[in-house]
């Protein structure tokens, strides 16, 4: 799942989760660094103990002296983020607020969240927080959930996408390897209510890999959608270390081009993480690998450290290059290649066929 910190508008659909509500039984390793009005602080890295009390690993990695030995990369004049304003957002902030949705668009400070809020779309997550894969570029938190849902979550969802008056809305999610159907069945509950409950809605499901069994790939295909999304994350070549062991470039391609070929009316969807040491020949290479199975959208942004633990970045990519990339996309044959420095991977997705770069200028045609 492509949630560098979740640099996506998100909302989790489960009260906001107190990692330290249950401080008091938390396992002897869990560790502090400070206290926010009394309330213990788990430090990146550390272990913790869930609202619904199972262990995790705070944003997902543990300390990595490497990695960590590399401060924070310095971000070039190009990457701004604007502040979050305007009707729409105030509205969509005030529905959050009212019934306590933990936002991850909030709590990681997207980028886009203005602007994505603006325009009536949002992506919901479900089945919970905490991801059973610790990919090296994401900061949600790593555990195992045991198998706990939520079992009012189909209807929450369908519930605050009305609220929230989406036009149109993305759902995303851990990994929950921990599930049978790596949570297949679940989704296409949450995707059958939304557009029960909200008929005129569009809705893209933003999945996990399942691993690779394309069984549960149909399952969610079956419910419904209009957009089925699986990331590719990054170059064949560096999907590892990049992402979870568990994960893997063949494996994204395999559910993609199954999504297509057994629902060519869904459009499928992918995005590549930018600025972790791949080529040109690389990233042109993963285009036309992606198009040869008929995905028909990508979106290209850069990524963006999270913590010390993760990753760190090995360039910045110029918008002049980002607008380079967009038209080898273009070229190949996608409907939409959507390219820029802050693109996430539910970036302004209820405008992606208005063939735009979804209103991003174009440095070229400057």
């Amino acid at each position: 799942m492509h949630v560098p910190a979740s640099q996506r508008a998100h909302v989790s659909l489960s009260p906001a989760p107190c990692e330290n509500s249950q401080s008091r039984n938390h396992s002897p390793k869990t560790l502090f660094v400070s206290t926010f009005k009394g309330i213990p602080v788990v430090r990146s890295g550390s272990k913790f103990r869930t609202e619904q009390g199972f262990s995790a690993i705070k944003n997902g990695v543990k300390s990595n002296a490497r990695h960590s030995a590399s401060p924070i990369e310095r971000k070039p004049a190009w990457i701004k983020a604007r502040m979050p304003s305007g009707p729409g957002y105030q509205r969509v902030r005030e529905n959050v607020r009212e019934h306590r949705l933990a936002t991850v668009c909030e709590e990681s400070m997207c980028p886009n969240i203005g602007e994505c809020w603006n325009h009536g779309t949002a992506t919901l997550m479900i089945m919970g927080s905490v991801c059973t894969r610790a990919c090296q570029f994401c900061a949600v938190d790593t555990g195992n959930p045991g198998g706990w849902l939520d079992p009012e979550e189909p209807s929450n969802s369908a519930r605050s996408v009305q609220l929230m008056g989406l036009r149109y809305v993305v759902i995303t999610s851990v990994d929950r390897d921990d599930l049978t159907d790596g949570g297949a069945a679940h989704y296409a509950a949450c995707v059958r209510e939304i557009k029960r409950l909200n008929p005129d809605t569009a809705v893209e499901a933003l999945t996990p890999d399942f691993r690779g069994r394309l069984a549960d790939v149909d399952t969610v295909l079956a419910s419904g959608l209009d957009v089925f999304a699986q990331n590719i994350e990054t170059v064949r070549r560096l999907t590892h270390p990049v992402r979870d062991r568990r994960a893997g470039y063949a494996q994204t391609l395999s559910v993609l081009g199954h999504a297509k070929r057994t629902r060519g009316d869904v459009l499928t969807k992918t995005s590549l993480m930018l600025g972790l040491g791949e080529t040109d020949e690389e990233i042109h290479q993963s285009l036309r690998d992606l198009r040869a199975i008929g995905v028909d959208v990508v979106t290209l942004g850069q990524y963006l450290r999270p913590t010390a633990n993760h990753l760190p970045v090995e360039r910045f990519v110029t918008p002049e290059e980002f607008a380079r990339y967009r038209r080898w996309g273009l070229d190949l044959g996608f409907l939409e290649v959507v390219s820029g420095a802050l693109v996430r991977s539910s970036y302004r997705a209820d405008q992606v066929l208005e063939r735009n770069n979804v209103g991003l200028s174009d440095p070229a045609l400057v």
